[in-house]
């Protein structure tokens, strides 16, 4: 997760316009190409990733980042759920955004239990 995201950030960053135009997401669904809103999130995207590389060498010490992440990565999620659901995205997206949005999102769910534990165990 931490090299996909930094990658992601990056190509945001660096190549805006080639994101937006290459990336298989149907980006054009959300609006015209807003440069500086794609440099933006890219830069989330570069410090998501930092916080998971940070997060899988401290796990007992990660906490706090990793809640910070789980809010990034399931918010996201859910802001796609709504807009698919009420119809600001095409139904399409529910495939679309099932690989690189709600598949993260889930997993990021799924293993903070464990993450939570192994902070308490930590702390005790």
């Amino acid at each position: 997760m931490g090299a996909i995201s930094v990658g992601n950030g990056l190509w945001m960053l660096l190549f805006a316009e080639n994101w937006y135009q290459n990336l298989p997401a149907g980006l054009e669904d959300t609006g015209p190409l807003n440069t500086h809103f794609v440099h933006d999130i890219g830069l989330v995207y570069c410090i998501a990733g930092l916080a998971a590389f940070y997060c899988a060498a401290q796990l007992h010490n990660c906490k706090a980042i990793h809640i910070g992440l789980a809010l990034f990565t399931v918010g996201h999620g859910l802001i796609h759920i709504v807009e698919i659901s009420v119809g600001l995205l095409p139904p399409s997206h529910w495939t679309i955004d099932f690989p690189l949005l709600f598949i993260p999102a889930i997993l990021i769910l799924a293993i903070t239990p464990a993450v939570l534990k192994l902070q308490t165990k930590a702390a005790s």
